[in-house]
């Protein structure tokens, strides 16, 4: 007997309880919001780091691009799983145990949530304060909504960022096809402009200085030194790693063995040439006038050395970026709505979390990344968000590498359409080893070196009491099972068949 999903004709050992609505270029497009990120933290990381900055982007993106190619092999060998990275967590450690692969999976998924939902606020801000820039939007008074827990925004800047938000949410809920042509439209937009002006400095030698980074100098000597670089790393890692967002997707892919395969490798490819590159030329054109990490002040005053000061520079820099930044809000609602829906799927989460709408896509996961993306905008303040969104998002990233590792290593028997070689394993362990020691090291001490010395471990312990919240959820939902005489899904073999009845379960209980 074979199961089929709402897009028909898909056998049981792919079937998903989510529409098979798109492609490899439609995981891609979406996928590219965590490109993306290189806009808001390659300004950053330069301004601060100086030429360091370089080795140190192009370390973590080069662990980014390992994940994808071990995504992209989970990712065609478990193609009933939808949300990506955490979600093949549960599969990946069953050899551990089948509880402790559910709440390893579970973990996992919690902590991508709170690493991905901020990107929406974030960006929305940014792209707010640019949209009030580039068309002469008025400012208003300056408010602080939530006191001094944040910093002061604009009134103008906050209701474009609000009702933003709430208008990017639409298309993620009309669908797969309508999210992923939105995207493809923002992505061709922001993306071409973006790639060519890193590649223009060839065209005007000039304009570019070796000097400015040989040696790989700090931009203050005296901040130079392993916790000063680790930190940093951390920080990085939330945007630089995030080019595996493609795989949330491919449980909605119409040939996930091959779309798998393609979407990921050219995330990755892509998101290597594009992070390095961009922190190359930055560091070679701007050298130490490197003054602000502001991304459009930054990215204009680039164009600047290249064409000269024009009036409508700000305009051919400022559109792509509004653009770009508008596309990780549309992943950050969308992508790890999937997480949450597979992990309310495999009862470590509230089944409220597994409800679809008539267009086959998890409505009130995506809500709530809604309603908490508003919330979390009132702060106003990016570089503390970035704190406490990353200990949530490196426990996933951790999570899957040692995953990985677990399914080449102790599941032989496991072999994916998409295969890395043997050796592979081991370059994913060594990663995930690197990255738990950031974790506590780097993390650490990233509030006092990258947000302000005077910054104390609040935003570091905020992002640990966030991640522990998945007890209470997961006590919540096993006490809803209880009450409904319902066990956990465990076997997935045996739960797909229920998944066309899905939309039709109450579970507002």
């Amino acid at each position: 007997m074979t199961t089929s999903d709402s897009s028909g004709g898909q056998p049981s050992d792919i079937a998903t309880s989510l529409s098979r609505g798109t492609n490899w270029w439609g995981a891609f497009v979406i996928g590219l919001a965590g490109t993306i990120l290189v806009t808001g933290i390659v300004p950053f990381a330069v301004q601060s780091m100086g030429a360091a900055a370089i080795p140190a982007i192009g370390l973590v993106v080069l662990i980014g691009m390992v994940v994808c190619l071990c995504m992209g092999e989970l990712a065609a060998m478990w193609p009933h799983r939808t949300g990506g990275m955490p979600s093949y967590a549960y599969e990946s450690f069953k050899p551990v145990g089948e509880n402790a692969a559910r709440h390893i999976g579970g973990v996992s998924g919690w902590g991508y949530w709170l690493g991905w939902f901020p990107v929406a606020p974030i960006n929305m801000l940014l792209a707010a304060g640019y949209i009030a820039v580039l068309f002469n939007v008025p400012l208003g008074r300056n408010l602080q909504p939530i006191g001094t827990l944040g910093t002061p925004v604009p009134l103008g800047v906050l209701v474009i960022t609000l009702i933003g938000l709430v208008v990017v949410f639409v298309p993620c809920y009309l669908g797969i096809r309508l999210g992923a042509t939105f995207a493809t439209v923002l992505g061709v937009v922001s993306m071409v402009p973006l790639t060519l002006l890193v590649l223009l400095p060839a065209f005007k030698p000039s304009s570019f200085h070796w000097s400015n980074i040989s040696g790989f100098h700090y931009a203050n000597p005296s901040t130079s030194g392993v916790v000063f670089f680790l930190s940093w790393i951390f920080v990085i890692s939330w945007s630089a790693v995030a080019m595996e967002a493609a795989a949330c997707y491919i449980g909605e892919c119409r040939n996930p063995a091959r779309d798998a395969k393609i979407a990921l490798t050219a995330e990755g490819l892509y998101g290597v040439f594009i992070y390095i590159a961009t922190a190359v030329v930055f560091v070679g054109v701007l050298g130490a006038s490197l003054e602000s990490a502001d991304p459009l002040t930054l990215y204009t005053s680039f164009a600047d050395h290249i064409f000269g000061h024009a009036g409508w520079v700000k305009y051919i820099i400022g559109v792509p970026l509004v653009f770009a930044l508008l596309l990780s809000v549309l992943n950050a609602i969308m992508g790890v709505a999937r997480s949450l829906f597979q992990a309310a799927e495999d009862g470590m989460l509230p089944i409220w979390f597994a409800h679809k709408n008539r267009h086959h896509v998890p409505d009130r996961a995506m809500a709530f990344n809604l309603v908490c993306a508003l919330i979390v905008a009132l702060l106003g303040s990016p570089v503390r968000i970035y704190i406490f969104s990353n200990v949530g998002y490196l426990v996933a990233v951790t999570v899957s590498l040692f995953g990985y590792f677990v399914v080449r290593q102790y599941q032989p028997h496991l072999v994916s359409p998409f295969r890395m070689p043997g050796w592979f394993r081991w370059i994913a362990l060594a990663c995930g080893i690197f990255l738990a020691v950031d974790y506590f090291i780097g993390g650490w001490s990233s509030p006092q070196i990258v947000v302000a010395p005077d910054e104390t471990h609040f935003l570091f312990i905020l992002g640990l009491v966030i991640v522990a919240i998945y007890a209470p959820l997961y006590l919540w939902r096993k006490n809803y099972d209880r009450r409904h005489g319902q066990g956990p899904t465990g076997d997935q073999s045996n739960s797909v068949a229920a998944l066309a009845a899905a939309d039709t379960i109450d579970t507002t209980s």
